[in-house]
């Protein structure tokens, strides 16, 4: 069923991910370039994997266990995501002087949030599936 809350949270974590690292930079440096995901592999390929993952994990709607799973699996990646930019983001070349950081290196926050979200309502589907077939 893909008109469940859950494929909401999925898509706008997808959204996030994919769509947003195009908009938002991840920081300046002191030369005032803006540096965005796209600009570095590494960072584009976990972007678009954390997208992947929302998508794959939203046609997988008939297999909630699965549906878990990938989920977090997809909060897992963007962790690792978010500790690789903060870890990034600090070693700039000239942090002793002023660099600016973006909103995009706080994407992936805003996606975990989802996705915790979509992985609550995942569960709550499975507990009212469960107790229904109790009843039978």
């Amino acid at each position: 069923m893909i008109q469940r809350i859950q494929t909401l949270y999925l898509f706008l974590a997808a959204v996030i991910s994919a769509g947003l690292i195009f908009v938002f930079h991840l920081w300046t440096n002191n030369d005032g370039v803006e540096i965005y995901a796209i600009n570095n592999y590494l960072f584009l390929g976990l972007f678009l994997g954390s997208a992947l993952l929302s998508l794959i994990s939203i046609f997988r709607f008939k297999d909630r266990k699965s549906q878990f799973v990938l989920g977090r699996l997809n909060i897992i990646l963007n962790f690792i995501l978010l500790g690789i930019l903060v870890y990034e983001s600090s070693k700039v070349p000239g942090e002793i002087s002023f660099s600016e950081k973006g909103i995009g290196i706080l994407l992936p926050i805003f996606s975990i949030v989802c996705l915790v979200l979509a992985n609550k309502a995942i569960k709550k589907d499975e507990d009212l599936v469960k107790s229904v077939d109790r009843l039978r």
